[in-house]
């Protein structure tokens, strides 16, 4: 029988779904003694693999009682693979329970799998994600099911796509190249083949629940944003210049600004809220984040950040904030680059980037834990306007800080309120000066001395 009919289909005092239910059930401890764990997570419409329990007939009368949460047919967190879930590792016919390949021993065995790592995405995905991005997780499975052509069996769609965009990044394709690409193979494979044909349909297949990034248009002279109640301005309500790249300024516009051509300037917001919802998210790296507290050693020398008299008085300061080790304390840090290489050329674009002061040292600089939340276009530097550019981050930073927001913990199996602060800036003298708004030349210049300045 099809495990989603016994699962969902079925009424809960029928035989059929307690055999299933046994069968399951057994198929879990089976999965906690091959890794030594003392705990098995619980299913049920209520628990959602959120809650852990020792004793697992507590775990039967949940799902006696509430049922399998939806769309739970492949039981990845209870030792089934993902990518091999249509062969079920349990036979709801037998009661001596068979245990096959499609059940990993260990997450350290991910090394050798032949899926780019395929299985661990889509098992953090499927135990970590929001109801309403379930849908696009389960067209996600589709995909890493569905044979690449009627007939296939060496790879599936998801795995395909996969593997050339390893080719692309490791060789430097270009989109347009590897569109091209895209259209040969498609053409080359047998008819009915699902190969996407752009590289717009193949980023859309690998990246359904790919984090947020806003493009925000912006005044060409730095004077403001196109956002909230500007959003649908066509020039800057301070200097007039126009809103779009034109070769007149006499062009008609469309009330729909989508359709006026490409801005003149725009800026990249990388939003931090969802990025650290799905920092918390995994469980390694929700239990990096209390290092600072947990992990570090305070005996009186200057190992952490923590060990520092700012976060001290930070402490007597905030008490309440301190007090959930969770806070996240950030370093904010900018600079121009030049990205195109070349020193005649004087472009400047700003990066923003906040660093995280809650890891452990030796990772707090690393560059998977920095985010880089703003990039401001140049060609020419903001100044001292990088603060109209900042201003969606402080919105963020703002709510952070006041309200913070409700983010689950992977580490304690929990939801709790998190909130963040800016602990401290990096940035050379002249950025301290845009950044700050103290005026670091003439009279007065070091921000330290002040009054006592040579």
């Amino acid at each position: 029988m099809d495990r989603s009919n016994w699962m969902y289909h079925i009424a809960r005092t029928s035989s059929v779904y307690t055999v299933g239910l046994q069968n399951f059930l057994t198929a879990a401890e089976v999965n906690r003694v091959n890794k030594g764990s003392g705990t098995i997570c619980c299913p049920c419409v209520l628990c959602k693999n959120y809650k852990r329990f020792d004793d697992i007939k507590e775990i039967e009368f949940h799902l006696m009682k509430y049922g399998f949460m939806p769309r739970y047919t492949c039981w990845s967190t209870h030792g089934e693979s993902l990518i091999n879930r249509s062969t079920s590792s349990v036979n709801v016919h037998n009661d001596n329970i068979q245990i096959n390949d499609s059940y990993e021993a260990d997450d350290n065995d991910q090394s050798t799998n032949p899926n780019d790592n395929l299985n661990e995405l889509l098992h953090d995905l499927e135990t970590n994600i929001d109801e309403d991005e379930q849908r696009k997780l389960h067209d996600l499975f589709d995909d890493a099911e569905k044979p690449l052509y009627p007939g296939c069996e060496k790879f599936s769609k998801l795995n395909a796509v996969l593997k050339l965009f390893n080719l692309k990044s490791n060789y430097g394709w270009s989109d347009k190249s590897f569109t091209d690409l895209l259209v040969v193979l498609h053409d080359m494979l047998p008819d009915g083949n699902e190969l996407p044909i752009s590289t717009y349909q193949a980023k859309k297949l690998m990246c359904p629940m790919g984090l947020e990034v806003k493009r925000i248009h912006a005044c060409p002279n730095d004077y403001m944003l196109y956002r909230k109640e500007f959003e649908k301005e066509h020039k800057c309500v301070i200097c007039g210049a126009s809103r779009y790249k034109r070769k007149k300024e006499t062009d008609e516009v469309d009330n729909d600004v989508t359709k006026n051509g490409p801005p003149a300037k725009m800026l990249w917001y990388f939003p931090i809220i969802s990025r650290l919802k799905r920092l918390f998210s995994k469980e390694n790296e929700a239990k990096l984040l209390r290092c600072h507290k947990d992990g570090r050693i305070n005996d009186g020398k200057l190992r952490h950040v923590a060990d520092s008299p700012q976060w001290r008085n930070i402490y007597h300061k905030y008490p309440e904030f301190c007090d959930e080790i969770r806070n996240i304390r950030f370093g904010l840090s900018s600079d121009g680059i030049n990205p195109f290489g070349k020193m005649s050329s004087r472009h400047s674009t700003w990066p923003v980037l906040l660093c995280n002061y809650n890891l452990p040292p030796w990772l707090c600089m690393k560059r998977k834990y920095i985010m880089m939340t703003l990039l401001i276009q140049g060609p020419k530097q903001p100044g001292n306007d990088i603060d109209v550019y900042l201003a969606p981050l402080i919105d963020d930073l703002k709510t952070l800080w006041a309200s913070g927001i409700d983010v689950y913990d992977a580490y304690k199996k929990e939801n709790f309120t998190l909130r963040a602060m800016i602990f401290c800036t990096l940035s050379d003298f002249p950025a301290y000066g845009n950044l700050s708004g103290y005026s670091t030349k003439g009279k007065k210049a070091c921000p330290v001395c002040e009054d006592e300045t040579s």
